[in-house]
C-alpha cells in the first residue's frame, strides 16, 4: 500500500511518523528529524534550504524559491512541524504510525498540520518538474514550536533573523481553504484573521496544614472556585467585521435575513463547520491544567491552574481586567504567553487569487471569509508587516467533523483531500 500512495500522502505519512510532540514550556521531543527530512525534500527541488535551531532540537527550515517576477513582494508559504501530544490508549490506531485506512491518512498531525507541510512540497515539485516558477518569490518556511506559541520557531526567526523574510508582504498557512456544507452547497472557508491569544496561570494561596484540620483559607478550594467561575462564564457575542461578512454570506446562501436571524443559529446551519466558527463570536476562557498539592493528608499553600483565553483582536487588556473581576482579587494572574489578534480584508489580489484557485477546482463552490478562533504563526510574521491568511485547501465530505480533528483523538484526513490541496496550492502559486 505504501508504494501506491500519491506523493503528498506519502510525505505527510512520513512526517506523522516523526513524533514531534510539543508539551509546552520548552518541553518537546523536538522537530530536528522532521526538519532534516524536509530539508532533503527541498534540496531535491534544486533549492538551498537553511536550518535554524532556536534551542537544541528545535529546528526550523527556510528556503527561497525564485519567482517569475522577483520585483513583486514575496509570499511566505509556511507550516509547522510540531504537534500536540497524543495518548495512544485513546486512539483507534497508533497516533504516530501514519496508517492509511478507509481512504484516509490517520495520525497526529494529519490536519495540524503535516498535511499542509506535504502539500507545500508537492505543489512546488509540480512547478519544478514542469520547468515553471511561481508567479513571485516564495519563502518556504517550516517552523518549530508553533504549538507553544512559536517561541522557539516563528517568533525566534522573526526577532533574530528578520532578513529571511525581506521583501515579503503576505503569507499563507493553515486552517483555511477547507470545505463545509452550506444549504446543500459546498463552500470554502478562507481564513482572513485570527483571535488574540492569552495563556495565563491562576494562582491561589492559602495556609499549609494537616489534612485533618479545619482550614478556611484552603488554596485548592479558592482555586477551584475561581476556575469554575471563569470556566462557566458565558462571554457576550461580539462581531468583528470579518464575522459580520461571514454571517451575511451564510444568510444569503440560506435565504434568510441576517438582521433577524440569530448569529449562533446561522452558524449551527453549517453543521460540523460550526466547530471553529462559534469561537469567533465571543471570548473563550477554557481552564486546561490544574496543579496543586503533594500529599493526600497535607493541605497545600499554593494551587495553580492554566487557562487558555482567546479574545477578539485588540481586546486583550479589557478581557484581562474582566478575568480578574471574575476570579476575585485574591487570585493572582500570571501571563505566560500573549500574542496579537489579526484581521485582514477579504479583498485584494491574493484573496482574489485564492478564491479563483478554489473555484477553478470546484466551480460551483462559494468562498467565505472567517475569523479563526485559534492562532497560527501568522502572528509572528505580522510583526514584520506581513499580512497572513489561512489557505491549506482541502475538499472534505460532510461526514468528517474537521474541526474536531484538531488536537482531537483519531485525527485523520482523506487522501483525496490531499491530492486536491496539492493541485489548488500549485495553481495558486502559479498565478498569485
Amino acid at each position: 500500500m505504501a508504494d501506491e500512495l500519491e506523493d503528498t500522502a506519502r510525505i505527510a505519512r512520513d512526517l506523522i511518523r516523526f513524533d514531534t510532540s510539543n508539551y509546552g514550556s520548552g518541553k518537546s521531543n523536538g522537530e530536528n528529524d522532521a526538519a532534516e527530512y524536509l530539508e532533503a525534500e527541498l534540496r531535491s527541488l534544486g533549492l538551498e534550504p537553511q536550518l535554524f535551531d532556536a534551542a537544541p532540537g528545535r529546528t526550523s527550515v527556510i528556503a527561497r524559491v525564485e519567482g517569475a517576477d522577483p520585483s513583486r513582494p514575496a509570499l511566505v508559504l509556511h507550516g509547522h512541524t510540531d504537534v500536540v501530544p497524543a495518548d495512544p490508549a485513546n486512539w483507534t490506531v497508533d497516533p504516530f504510525g501514519g496508517e492509511v485506512r478507509d481512504g484516509l491518512l490517520w495520525g497526529r498531525g494529519a490536519v495540524d498540520m503535516k498535511d499542509m507541510d506535504a502539500m507545500m512540497i508537492t505543489a512546488l515539485r509540480d512547478l519544478h518538474e514542469a520547468g515553471e516558477r511561481p508567479a513571485r518569490d516564495v519563502i518556504v518556511a517550516y517552523f518549530s514550536d508553533e504549538e507553544n506559541g512559536g517561541v522557539f520557531g516563528a517568533h525566534h526567526l522573526v526577532d533574530q533573523h528578520p532578513e529571511l523574510f525581506a521583501g515579503a508582504s503576505e503569507a499563507i498557512s493553515e486552517v483555511g481553504g477547507y470545505s463545509i456544507d452550506v444549504a446543500g452547497r459546498r463552500a470554502y472557508l478562507l481564513q482572513t484573521g485570527e483571535k488574540a491569544l492569552l495563556w495565563i496561570k491562576l494562582i491561589a494561596r492559602g495556609t499549609a496544614a494537616h489534612g485533618s484540620r479545619v482550614v478556611r483559607d484552603n488554596a485548592v478550594t479558592r482555586l477551584a472556585e475561581a476556575v469554575a467561575a471563569l470556566g462557566r462564564t458565558e462571554w457576550p457575542v461580539e462581531l468583528t467585521g470579518t464575522t459580520e461578512e461571514l454571517l451575511a454570506e451564510l444568510a444569503k446562501l440560506h435565504g434568510v435575513d441576517p438582521a433577524t436571524t440569530d448569529a449562533e443559529e446561522l452558524l449551527r446551519l453549517t453543521g460540523t463547520g460550526a466547530g471553529f466558527l462559534h469561537g469567533a463570536l465571543r471570548v473563550t476562557s477554557n481552564p486546561t491544567v490544574l496543579d496543586a498539592g503533594y500529599k493526600h493528608n497535607v493541605v497545600p499553600d499554593r494551587a495553580e491552574a492554566l487557562v487558555d483565553i482567546r479574545t477578539l483582536p485588540g481586546d486583550e487588556d479589557k478581557v484581562l481586567a474582566e478575568v480578574q473581576r471574575i476570579v476575585g482579587a485574591d487570585i493572582e494572574i500570571e501571563i505566560l504567553h500573549r500574542d496579537v489578534g489579526l484581521e485582514n480584508p477579504f479583498a485584494g489580489r491574493l484573496v482574489e487569487d485564492m478564491s479563483a484557485a478554489l473555484r477553478r477546482a470546484d466551480p460551483e463552490a462559494a468562498v467565505l471569509p472567517y475569523l479563526l478562533s485559534g492562532g497560527t504563526d501568522n502572528k509572528a510574521l505580522s510583526k514584520l508587516g506581513i499580512a497572513g491568511y489561512g489557505f491549506a485547501p482541502l475538499q472534505l465530505g460532510s461526514d468528517l467533523d474537521f474541526p474536531a480533528m484538531f488536537h482531537g483523538v483519531d485525527e485523520r484526513v482523506p487522501l483525496s483531500a490531499l491530492t486536491f490541496g496539492r493541485r489548488v496550492l500549485g495553481d495558486l502559486l502559479r498565478n498569485c
